[in-house]
């Protein structure tokens, strides 16, 4: 990763609002690794660069905006009711061009779906199911909480020093190297090594609940699952060893879900979710 990576936030917004974005992120984080609580304008700058690694990696899918406009529609839906509405800058869904069924999030409120779980979905409710659970990594810090584990590793003192040591412009540097390997640690999270069994299970919870409170069917998110169950052993290397099992998933909210009283309104999404569908 390099500041290249950095660079290409801007598929995802036009112009900084405080100028370069590289100078902004690194002072944000700078200034975060120096207090004891990470900010939600931390938690954005450190979003943008980890989005930045996610769409160097996937192109967006740009062949039907409205596709996109929807997603983020069905979050907001989500968003206005939960206990965090209101973040830094607000919650954004990209759709990535990818055949694979994946789904990631970033600190500070982007989501990011591929283009075959949207394909894959057979409803608006397990969409939103989707979105429900990177919320709730969101919302419950998940990522935020590899940053703040890794800034009390005594390595990264020895890295900022190795750094001092082979630039004359020492301080620069050492912040570009604890910067570029905050944003590794989260990076590392989505694509290689996971978030823990207990964040999943947690953030699988917290997504029912999302669900309930927004007016979606809360089974909705063990129908995505079992959609996960059919498709993953044909695309088990995507998946890290650390990363709870579907069964595991099921296992861990199927009970949960019958505490929830909701009306069933799926019936009246039906069209709006058919009208999207032949859009895809």
């Amino acid at each position: 990763m390099g500041i290249l990576f950095l660079f290409q936030i801007t598929l995802l917004e036009a112009q900084s609002p405080r100028g370069n974005f590289f100078d902004d992120a690194l002072s944000a984080m700078d200034k975060a690794f120096s207090q004891e609580i990470v900010t939600p304008e931390d938690e954005y700058y450190l979003g943008r660069a980890v989005a930045a690694n996610i769409l160097a990696a996937y192109k967006p899918y740009t062949a039907n905006p409205e596709l996109t406009r929807y997603l983020n529609r069905i979050c907001q839906t989500i968003v206005i009711i939960s206990v965090q509405p209101a973040i830094f800058k607000d919650y954004s869904v990209i759709i990535l061009d990818s055949p694979e069924f994946n789904a990631f999030a970033s600190p500070g409120g982007h989501i990011f779906v591929t283009s075959y779980l949207v394909e894959t979905a057979a409803s608006e409710d397990m969409l939103a199911a989707v979105i429900a659970h990177e919320l709730a990594h969101i919302m419950l810090r998940h990522g935020v909480s590899l940053i703040e584990d890794f800034r009390l590793n005594d390595e990264m003192a020895a890295m900022a020093e190795k750094a001092r040591d082979l630039s004359g412009n020492s301080e620069a540097s050492a912040k570009l190297m604890i910067f570029r390997d905050s944003v590794s640690a989260v990076v590392d999270a989505l694509f290689k090594n996971g978030y823990s069994q207990s964040q999943e299970f947690e953030a699988d919870r917290e997504a029912v609940a999302l669900l309930a409170a927004a007016g979606f069917y809360p089974g909705a998110l063990l129908e995505m699952l079992k959609a996960l169950q059919q498709v993953q052993p044909s695309q088990k290397e995507r998946f890290n060893a650390t990363h709870p099992s579907p069964e595991q998933r099921i296992a861990n909210i199927t009970g949960l879900i019958n505490r929830y009283r909701v009306e069933d309104t799926r019936s009246y999404r039906v069209r709006r979710f058919s009208a999207f569908k032949q859009l895809h």
